[in-house]
């Protein structure tokens, strides 16, 4: 194996091993979201929304289109959370030079709760925007999201993708691990 293809599966093994909880019967718990966690609990949301602007509270935003043509589930789930307050104060827990994670209501890399992938043919490249999965690929998280900074083409199919950002990149690639969400606004 070349060192390519290494560094590549080992930064996909990083995604999933980072989204938090485990397949069953692993002993891996995944926190609740509400009252156990203090964190809103989301209503439905609205598949007619068309993209989202997420902003900083250190300054700075940035905007990516909802597809809810390929991912209508992940798209009500994000959209419901964000109008409901959730995500606002949250902080990005993970930022590497491909990647940028945030959503994760302990802020440890391990909250959330567990619900069915929906898989799509949306290519993961720079701008992605994707949810965090389990080991099991049957199940996804509910809560946290991921933005690419790079083309990662190895998670094709094997993530939920459910936006591409269109303006912002620049606030993307300037996430530091720390960084608070002010708020989702939601279009």
């Amino acid at each position: 194996m070349n060192r390519r293809t290494f560094v590549t599966r080992a930064a996909a093994v990083g995604l999933v091993t980072a989204c938090g909880g485990g397949t069953a019967g692993s002993g891996a718990t995944t926190p609740t979201i509400g009252v156990a966690t203090g964190r809103p609990t989301a209503t439905p949301g609205s598949n007619a929304a068309s993209r989202a602007t997420v902003e900083l509270a250190k300054g700075g935003s940035f905007t990516f289109t909802l597809r809810s043509d390929k991912a209508p589930k992940t798209v009500e789930r994000f959209v419901g959370k964000a109008r409901s307050g959730f995500y606002n104060d949250l902080t990005f827990h993970r930022s590497e030079d491909w990647v940028v994670q945030g959503g994760d209501p302990t802020g440890s890399g391990t909250g959330g709760n567990q619900v069915p992938s929906e898989y799509n043919d949306l290519p993961f490249v720079a701008g992605a925007v994707g949810v965090a999965r389990l080991p099991d690929p049957a199940r996804m998280n509910d809560s946290q999201f991921f933005v690419l900074k790079a083309d990662a083409r190895h998670l094709d199919k094997v993530y939920a993708n459910f936006g591409l950002v269109t303006a912002g990149m620049d606030v993307v690639r300037g996430i530091r691990v720390g960084d608070k969400i002010k708020a989702i606004r939601i279009e």
